[in-house]
């Protein structure tokens, strides 16, 4: 019995335009928007080599070790043509050096504002809009429709157990709309194995999970839509009020739960953080330059007409306590800076995980998350962007210390002095040959699938937890619908 309902559903929904044009739909869209993805993705990683072979080229041309500095660009994900996330929104480049600190910056969306206004049609984005109001144009009317048509009670005069009519119409109404939107899905993802667009075998995993979770997040809807006509007699207000529901859901709550969190939990912004940082950064050096100033009058005043002549290596052992005292006030910047960035991070990781809590009543808002992690393009990726770089800087200025040190007293410096009798005189101190091939590589930050697999798993969980109780309220809804 349960087959031939099932069927019956089926063979209605396949015969029906509503079936070609959703697979038509769902083709078009699916396929352009993972064209333009991979477009986009190739003309990232073209970016990303380029400037990453003049940052090499540029710094080979450096005749200083105090002159050195590098520019690490963030390398693109392959996953960013199905969830593009937050990719082009943060910055792509921060400059490595001892003078200037780390920050992501040159969006894609700051260069090309006009994406930013329009933002990108992507895989994630036609399953969490277009697919859940495909599926609710589905099944508004399942059973409600049928009974308008006169064909409910038909069905019933015979020993149809509601039960087996509520489930068959869950799976037919499931299959007829799995079978036009799976079919461009796998269509897609042969287009990025044609283009042989380089895969690893975690990000594969991570994109069969991804299509899942879609399936998943696309029968919440069905079953909702099953419940909505269960819940009224006309098929009219079944649509109304499914359409209300599906605003709500799906555009209004993602979006509340984040207001809601800013204002319980209150997080300084970035600009407050800069300012105390340049404050201090600016009290800093003020205290700096005046203690040199102090430490050049105390030698003036010592030096006698006799020492006037001071040897190379002194006026070298002078000038390096002086820059010794240089990198321990850069130092001191440099740890306030770290704890004022961790008590902002902090703070602010404690209103994200308040927000997208909140936000997760939505499934929109639970599949964007999962879809964002797997596809590594989360709200993680720039704090975790930025801390690899961070201690890459380190790691960095400390090869830059040791060359220079190793280079001979005063190589790569200015030292300019002023004698009444011979005027100013200019001392260049020489590098030898700079030879930067030795220096540290920066390794970009991977997130293992075992590492984000467990908050993967919770927002399934959410989903199917949803779906099985959307399920359960249209069997029970449907217990006591009139047939007649």
């Amino acid at each position: 019995m349960l087959n031939i309902l099932i069927q019956k559903e089926l063979k209605s929904i396949i015969v029906s335009n509503k079936f070609i044009v959703t697979f038509v739909i769902c083709s078009i869209l699916l396929i352009m928007s993972v064209l333009i993805g991979i477009n986009e993705y190739k003309q990232a990683v073209t970016q990303y080599e380029t400037v990453h072979q003049m940052a090499d080229e540029r710094i080979q041309q450096v005749s200083s070790w105090h002159s050195v500095s590098y520019r690490e660009h963030r390398k693109p994900s392959p996953l960013m043509i199905f969830t593009s996330g937050l990719s082009y929104d943060i910055g792509r480049w921060s400059d490595i050096n001892s003078r200037s600190t780390v920050k992501l910056k040159n969006s894609i969306y700051s260069d090309d504002p006009i994406f930013a206004v329009f933002r990108i049609i992507d895989f994630t984005f036609i399953v969490q809009i277009i697919f859940s109001l495909l599926a609710i144009l589905f099944t508004f009317d399942a059973v409600n429709g049928e009974k308008e048509q006169g064909t409910l009670r038909l069905i019933f005069s015979n020993a149809v157990p509601r039960t087996k009519y509520i489930l068959a119409k869950c799976i037919g109404t499931w299959l007829g709309l799995l079978i036009p939107i799976l079919i461009p899905i796998l269509l897609s993802v042969l287009i990025v194995m044609l283009f042989q667009i380089q895969f690893s075998s975690q990000e594969w995993i991570r994109l069969a999970i991804l299509i899942f979770i879609s399936i998943l997040y696309t029968s919440i809807f069905v079953v909702f839509g099953v419940f909505m006509s269960t819940m009224s007699r006309s098929s009219n207000v079944s649509f109304l009020l499914s359409l209300v529901f599906w605003i709500t859901f799906v555009l209004i709550l993602p979006r509340g739960g984040v207001m809601a969190s800013g204002n319980i939990v209150s997080v300084p912004r970035i600009a407050e953080v800069e300012g105390l940082k340049v404050s201090y950064a600016k009290n800093k050096w003020e205290e700096y330059y005046k203690n040199m100033n102090d430490i050049f009058a105390d030698s003036r005043n010592n030096n006698t007409e006799e020492d006037e002549d001071i040897s190379d290596d002194m006026m070298w052992a002078n000038m390096k306590a002086q820059d010794s005292l240089r990198k321990e006030v850069t130092r001191d910047i440099e740890g306030n800076e770290a704890t004022l960035l961790e008590d902002w991070e902090n703070k602010r990781k404690a209103q994200q995980h308040l927000g997208f809590m909140l936000s997760r009543i939505s499934p929109a808002a639970v599949f964007q998350l999962a879809a964002m992690s797997l596809s590594y393009t989360d709200i993680d990726l720039k704090s975790s962007y930025e801390s690899a770089l961070r201690n890459y800087r380190i790691e960095f200025n400390k090869y830059i210390d040791k060359k220079s040190e190793n280079a001979g007293p005063g190589a790569g410096s200015i030292m300019i002095t002023m004698d009444s009798d011979k005027g100013m005189d200019l001392k260049v101190g020489r590098d030898n040959a700079i030879d930067v091939s030795d220096r540290p590589k920066f390794t970009h930050p991977k997130v293992q699938l075992g590492k984000i697999l467990p908050d993967v798993l919770i927002n399934i969980s959410i989903l199917l937890l949803m779906f099985t109780s959307l399920l359960g309220g249209a069997y029970y809804s449907f217990l006591k619908f009139d047939l007649r």
